[in-house]
Formats: structure tokens, C-alpha cells, sequence
């Protein structure tokens, strides 16, 4: 659980800038892309303890970025077709390279693809003839702690760079290498957290607890918060999940996190699905008796017969009954007597509304 919680941090810090820039889908493609920088540089080292692995990784999510971005410029492609042609090249490279040259190799698609957390504890750091726990918790703390020391000392330039980039430009500081930087950030997480959980998991806690909080607060720093508090609520969530079904660990953290998600779209207070219904009821229902009104006083009498209403506006009897009569606390709109309807007296002020 840990390693999971450290795994969460590292990735939603870089996500929340990802889903706020609008490039969530740069996660996936990063995590599928770096492939082929693992495979190249592990035949230049053939140690797959080498951090230069991490080196390799990094160069090829930048890479990435670079090409994406390039053709993005070009103004050919939009920006998900874009990512959508470059990362399965890259991913595609890296399984042939992997099929035909390092069959032997500890190296395969399946941990590339899943990962297994439950692992993870038994890949010890041995220093100086002592056990120092579990690689795993080192390296995603390392990396956690490295993306918690970018948001807080590029805080003010992330904020301003990802709301208002021209802006940024006019201040003196280029928002596109804070991008880059982001992105090698993002290559550096992807690729530590790759032998732990697996790139389904890493993109999962890196766009789905961000996205998560987007539905809950307008904040940039509660934003933040919130993201890392959803993903380690998703780890351990999603491990005693795993523990109760007897299934996978990283499967079970991705689907937990996809729990919340869901429990957030629909009872979110603003953008929640719910919340939205119960805004676009009490919208439609001002617009109906504003109509009413407005129809109402159009006629002589500031009256008209249920049928008129029903003939020139389209409306059933018992929807103008529902509409006017929670109205009439307020001698807005009342039905005097059957069948007409009419406007009635304000109380509030004594005149004719």
C-alpha cells in the first residue's frame, strides 16, 4: 500500500497539468512511447537495473512530446490525432525490437503492459550488505518527492503558463520549456512506476483522480490536493478490493479510481451530473413561467382560457397547473377559475405585476 500511495503522488502531481492543459491523452501516449528508449538502452548497458533505463525512457517520452508538438504545429492534425499516430509507433517499435532481440530477457510485453504490485516488496535495495526495504518504495519516493519539488518552486509559472501562456510570454519566461520539462517529468514518472503497477495503472492515477477533482473545485491548489488525496484513497481502496476478490492489485486500484470518478461526476456540487439536471429543471421552469408571464400580459384581460395556452403554446393542462401553481404562494400567476388563468396581485408590492 506504500508503494502504491508513493506511485499515486508521483503520478497525479504532473497529471493535474496534464488534464488542465488539455493533453491528458499525452499520459497514455508517454507511457506506451518510452518503450522503445527501455529496449535501446538496455542493449547498451544489458542491466535492467541501470538507471540509465530511466535516461533512455526520458529521451524517448521527450521525443514523443517533440514530434507530437511538431505536428500539431503544422496545423494538419488536431492534437488527439496527433498523439494518436506518434505514441503507437513508438510502442509498436518497441515490442518488435523486444520480439526479436531480447526474447530471453526479462524484459516482456506482459509487465510492460500490467505490471504486478503484489511484487513489488520482494525487489529489495541491498546497500552496503544492508536491506533497505523494498526498491520500489525508494525509487517511487525518489520520483514523488522530485515532482512535489517542480509544483512547488514552478507553481506560480505552471498556474500562469497552463491558464494564460500569452500572457506568460509577455512577463519574459518561454512557457514552452516549462512544457517540456513537464513532459520529461512525466517520462521520468511513467517509466519508474512501469515495473511496479504497469502503464494501464500509471495511466489511470495519472488523468483520473486529476479529472476527478476538475469536477469538484475551481482551486488550481485545492485541485492539487484533492488529486493526491484521491490517489492514495484509490491505492488502498483499490488494494483491500483487490484482497476481498482475489484479483489483481493494479487492476483493482485503476478500477477503484474509476469509482470515484464516477461517484464525482454524479454528485458533484457544481458540474455533477445531478447537480446539472436539478440546474437545467430550475432554468427551464423560469423560462416556462416567464413565457407564461409574457404571454399573459400580450391578452386584454391578462387572462386566457387553459385552451389558448394549450393551442398557442404547446403546453398540457397539467404541466401549466405544476407551473402555476407553486406560483401562487407569490400572487404571481394564479388560476382564478376554470378554465382560466391569469396574473394576480402582488403581495410584495400591491401592484399589478
Amino acid at each position: 500500500m506504500a508503494i502504491a500511495c508513493l506511485t499515486s503522488i508521483a503520478t497525479v502531481l504532473p497529471g493535474v497539468f496534464l488534464v488542465l492543459r488539455g493533453v491528458a491523452l499525452m499520459s497514455d501516449a508517454i507511457s506506451h512511447a518510452i518503450l522503445p528508449g527501455i529496449v535501446l538502452m538496455f542493449f547498451l548497458v544489458h542491466n535492467l537495473e541501470s538507471p540509465l533505463l530511466i535516461l533512455g525512457a526520458a529521451l524517448a517520452g521527450l521525443a514523443t512530446v517533440i514530434i507530437t508538438e511538431k505536428i500539431i504545429a503544422s496545423k494538419r492534425l488536431k492534437k488527439d490525432s496527433a498523439i494518436g499516430i506518434v505514441f503507437p509507433l513508438f510502442f509498436s517499435v518497441g515490442i518488435i525490437l523486444i520480439s526479436m532481440y531480447a526474447r530471453n530477457v526479462h524484459l516482456d510485453m506482459d509487465m510492460v503492459l500490467l505490471g504486478e504490485l503484489a511484487f513489488a516488496p520482494f525487489n529489495r535495495l541491498e546497500f552496503f550488505g544492508s536491506d533497505w526495504g523494498p526498491r520500489a518504495l525508494w525509487s517511487m519516493g525518489s520520483i514523488a518527492l522530485l515532482n512535489i519539488i517542480f509544483v512547488v518552486s514552478c507553481y506560480k509559472e505552471l498556474r500562469l503558463s497552463t491558464f494564460d501562456p500569452q500572457f506568460s510570454h509577455m512577463l519574459g519566461f518561454t512557457p514552452t520549456y516549462l512544457y517540456y520539462a513537464l513532459m520529461t517529468l512525466t517520462s521520468i514518472t511513467a517509466v519508474g512506476a512501469f515495473n511496479v503497477v504497469g502503464s494501464i495503472v500509471v495511466v489511470a492515477l495519472m488523468i483520473t483522480p486529476p479529472a476527478t477533482a476538475y469536477l469538484l473545485t475551481h482551486k488550481l491548489d485545492l485541485m492539487i490536493y484533492l488529486s493526491v488525496a484521491l490517489g492514495i484513497a484509490s491505492s488502498i481502496g483499490g488494494y483491500w478490493l483487490a484482497h476481498l476478490l482475489n484479483v489483481s492489485i493494479a487492476g483493482a486500484i485503476a478500477t477503484m479510481s474509476g469509482i470515484l470518478f464516477l461517484i464525482a461526476l454524479l454528485f458533484a456540487p457544481e458540474k455533477g451530473l445531478l447537480a446539472s439536471y436539478v440546474v437545467n429543471r430550475r432554468n427551464k421552469r423560469a423560462i416556462a413561467n416567464t413565457v407564461l408571464q409574457t404571454y399573459l400580459r400580450a391578452q386584454p384581460t391578462h387572462c386566457a382560457p387553459l385552451a389558448a395556452l394549450q393551442r398557442d403554446l404547446g403546453w398540457s393542462n397539467a404541466y401549466i397547473k405544476n407551473l402555476v401553481e407553486p406560483d401562487e404562494q407569490y400572487a404571481l400567476i394564479t388560476i382564478q377559475q376554470e378554465p382560466h388563468v391569469m396574473i394576480g396581485r402582488s403581495s410584495a408590492s400591491g401592484n399589478n405585476t
